[in-house]
């Protein structure tokens, strides 16, 4: 998966903040009005647009003579994405996310049981977009500041 400069960064999280993922898109324009503290050329948000459409990370459809914009995927998709094709550099999977749990804080910790619990009882058999699993998994009501490691512990 592609990482994203700056720019493009801006211009996905104007779609990925202000289009929901049922409507038409949001034209260049709207973009660009969205980007007014930058003080962008109107050619260079939709030069953006256009790079991002063909790097499969915006969808669009043609309006009359305009075209309307909106995210490919969610930008919790495309996070997941990245940290899946960072776990491909090389070297241990398995060292890198235990590393990477002994990382998270104890909310988070409980937040990945939660997602790998119920990825379980749904029985998969390998990993999966958890494109559904996001909408039954929560945050947990209690926010504990302990570290992963710390919080399997109690």
């Amino acid at each position: 998966m592609t990482r994203l400069g700056d720019l493009e960064r801006a211009v996905m999280d104007v779609l990925w903040d202000t289009v929901p993922a049922t409507s038409g898109g949001v034209t260049v324009r709207e973009v660009a009005d969205a980007l007014a503290g930058r003080e962008l050329a109107y050619t260079t948000v939709m030069t953006v647009l256009d790079r991002l459409a063909g790097k499969g990370m915006v969808q669009r459809e043609r309006e009359g003579r305009a075209w309307r914009y909106r995210a490919a995927a969610s930008r919790e998709a495309y996070i997941a994405q990245i940290m899946l094709d960072a776990l491909d550099l090389g070297g241990s999977r398995d060292a890198a996310l235990v590393r990477f749990a002994r990382s998270v804080t104890g909310t988070e910790a409980d937040v990945l049981r939660a997602a790998l619990a119920a990825e379980a009882a749904m029985g998969s058999t390998g990993p999966g977009d958890g494109a559904a699993l996001t909408d039954r998994v929560e945050a947990p009501a209690t926010d504990r500041t302990g570290r992963a490691d710390e919080a399997a512990e109690r």
